[in-house]
């Protein structure tokens, strides 16, 4: 199982600070959002990991490359627990840039050599995940009892127009997807069941994705289609993830992924909290 991280886009939402910081960067306390991304891979048991980023991005190489200098002062100094904060990292991560903004799509099918022919898990690092098992490992379990495509769902209520909406039947302790419909008008979405940023595809992805961008004419190039012809094939499931989900991509939801963690955190908890109460109404 290989895993790819999207993080190619502008990341408009946080200008201007996205001027000069990819927003993969931008931390909860002192750990940058792809960390929390990277780490969960690893603890699904991926270690093979593509990051597909652009021109802007190359912080992005930096994070994730040794550190010499910081490596020498503190192996001088004897700082174990330095050096660990620094070499944290047991994975081998690849880098690969999206020349154009294409879309989701074509930034997936650009990862075509590195996949070959196993499966893969694709991430976004807007939405992170707070759990006991991490959701990549939710996905490979179903995976490994169907053979197919997984994707990661959530109900919730009222309007989804602003997502990707999965129709989908009960099918064990998962589900088998029958259509996802981008953005759907209200009233027409196919349940309230939405995708969030965690995929798990077989490789047979990458051939429809080839073959559909062949024919792609102008403009963003998405996935949508490809999942649909999985789904129609009977190869398309979903399961309903354990964990909470914080969307860092957005600005509120940052603010929230920050104190989450925070709290989480034994060493400044107490801190956090007695902040949060001074500013408090």
């Amino acid at each position: 199982m290989k895993g790819i991280v999207i993080a190619a886009g502008y990341g408009t939402r946080f200008l201007p600070a996205t001027k000069t910081l990819a927003k993969e960067m931008f931390p909860l306390v002192d750990t940058p959002a792809i960390d929390f991304i990277v780490r969960e891979f690893i603890d699904s048991g991926i270690n093979e990991i593509l990051i597909v980023t652009s021109r802007r991005k190359k912080i992005l190489e930096d994070y994730f490359d040794r550190e010499i200098e910081l490596e020498t002062i503190f192996t001088k100094e004897n700082d174990t627990k330095k050096l660990a904060q620094i070499n944290n990292c047991n994975a081998n991560i690849y880098f690969v840039r999206q020349r154009e903004m294409l879309g989701t799509g074509h930034a997936i099918l650009i990862c075509k050599e590195f996949v070959g022919k196993e499966s893969f898990v694709i991430a976004y690092p807007d939405d992170l995940i707070f759990g006991d098992v991490p959701l990549s490992k939710q996905l490979i379990d179903v995976h490994e009892k169907t053979g197919g495509s997984v994707l990661a769902v959530q109900e919730i209520e009222g309007d989804v127009s602003r997502y990707g909406v999965v129709g989908c039947t009960n099918y064990q302790d998962f589900y088998k997807v029958t259509k996802i419909v981008e953005k759907p008008k209200a009233g027409t979405e196919p349940s309230k069941m939405i995708s969030i940023g965690r995929y798990l595809f077989t490789s047979e992805l990458m051939d429809l994705l080839e073959e559909e961008f062949k024919n792609h004419q102008k403009g963003e190039f998405y996935h949508i289609g490809s999942i649909n012809k999985l789904a129609a094939s009977g190869k398309m499931f979903a399961t309903k993830y354990s964990g909470d989900r914080i969307d860092v991509g957005d600005k509120l939801g940052y603010i929230e992924g920050f104190i989450k963690y925070a709290l989480s955190r034994n060493d400044i908890k107490e801190g956090t909290l007695e902040i949060l109460k001074k500013y408090s109404v």
